[in-house]
């Protein structure tokens, strides 16, 4: 079953990155599944995001004074939402709200016999209807963590220095120190790879048929699982990565 899983996964990535997924049939439905999966989740995450910081920052910053450690506060703040907690949340709030319901309707679409009725006219499943769903959900993985963590280092400023230009050069540049090259780099690799473990995982599971005397769980739940433990790898592979 594991191999099964990757050689799908494989195949659906190497759709992913091949310009003829993109041409002008497939354009479309590719662009319509894009914006349905970020735009109505953007305003809502954006708003959750923005709350939660100030209380993550808050919290952080008072506590950070009351033992005498304002100067770590700034770099506290930004490892532990920033780095760490906006990729995760945006990876789970996007996997709830928009890969795994597309993955069970994948499975659905392959129960009543719909993926089959496209190959017998000579298309891809894999192409009209696995690739536009996981760009989806690729891009608003990325989209969400990227326009979040922006969000976060705005408020982060303006908690810390109030509404002044004065400190914008300083606060930069211990921004900077903490995204060097290689935190950098591991931040967008761990961010990438999230958004793949999201999307993949669930339209996989959903469109492969069941191997022969298979006792299958949901699509749904599958998915789920096979999802949290790539997650869960790729958050301590990236966490060794910054601290070890």
């Amino acid at each position: 079953m594991a191999g099964r899983l990757l050689h799908t996964s494989a195949l659906v990535l190497a759709l992913v990155l091949s310009p003829s997924s993109y041409g002008r049939a497939n354009r479309a439905n590719l662009a319509s599944h894009v914006y349905l999966g970020t735009a109505p989740l953007l305003p809502w995450f954006t708003v959750l995001v923005a709350f939660a910081s100030l209380v993550v920052i808050r919290i952080v910053v008072v506590t950070a004074e009351s033992y005498g450690l304002s100067q770590y506060a700034l770099e506290t703040v930004v490892r532990v939402l920033v780095l760490e907690l906006i990729p995760l949340t945006a990876a789970l709030f996007v996997a709830v709200r928009l890969t795994l319901p597309a993955g069970v309707e994948l499975a659905g679409m392959r129960a009543r016999g719909e993926l089959d009725a496209q190959r017998a006219r000579g298309l891809d499943p894999l192409v009209t209807e696995v690739v536009p769903r996981v760009c989806a959900g690729m891009f608003s993985v990325v989209t969400l963590a990227v326009v979040s963590c922006v969000i976060s280092l705005v408020l982060t400023y303006l908690v810390v220095h109030g509404l002044t230009h004065t400190a914008f050069d300083g606060y930069t540049r211990k921004v900077g120190q903490v995204f060097n090259p290689s935190v950098a780099l591991i931040f967008a690799l761990k961010t990438l790879f999230f958004s793949l473990a999201v999307s993949l995982i669930p339209m996989v599971t959903g469109v492969q048929e069941p191997s022969s005397g298979e006792v299958r769980a949901t699509p749904e739940l599958q998915g789920l699982v096979r999802m949290f433990l790539l997650i869960l790898l790729i958050e301590v592979a990236s966490l060794i990565g910054n601290y070890y």
